[in-house]
């Protein structure tokens, strides 16, 4: 076996279950396309992998192949909800049985904007440089993602600015 090999064989044995789990939010729950989103995006990996030294950098090119190629998948027709543990391990089970439907209901790049910057933690830039936008474009995602999900999820909408002017205590 070579280098490159035991590398990415470590890393796939280190992230690969990490990897399911974001996937299975980008593809909005759908498991099956989830598994294949991240064998894709392996495959990809696996021909460049000697150009990319740095663990974090392999991680981020991963993500990013995840995250881009989640576009170009047709959009599922109804979330079909995968084991609780794939779904998010940290959450409550009836947290996690209502993000899935609420999620695919979003446009694709919302939905990889919301997974990214929530589930994933990565910042406006980090996010602009996975899916290969601007900031703005991150930031004007995030914002109409979270607008849609507070009116599914019944709460108020705040106004431009951050302040709700409509909510009465």
């Amino acid at each position: 076996m070579s280098d490159r090999d035991r590398e990415f064989t470590r890393y796939v044995e280190a992230r690969g279950s990490a990897l399911l789990r974001t996937a299975v939010f980008l593809c909005a729950g759908d498991r099956s396309a989830a598994e294949d989103l991240v064998q894709s995006a392996l495959v990809r990996a696996y021909v460049t992998w000697h150009r990319v030294r740095d663990e974090g950098a392999r991680h981020a090119y991963v993500r990013r192949i995840m995250a881009r190629e989640s576009y170009r998948r047709p959009a599922p027709s109804l979330p079909v909800l995968g084991e609780p543990s794939l779904v998010d391990p940290h959450g409550p089970a009836e947290d996690r049985l209502d993000l899935l439907p609420l999620l695919a209901a979003l446009p694709r790049q919302q939905r990889a904007v919301v997974v990214l910057r929530y589930y994933e933690d990565l910042s406006e830039r980090e996010i602009a440089d996975a899916l290969g936008c601007s900031p703005g474009s991150v930031k004007r995602h995030a914002s109409r993602a979270l607008a849609t999900l507070r009116v599914r999820l019944g709460e108020p909408v705040p106004l431009e600015g951050g302040t709700d002017h409509g909510h009465r205590d």
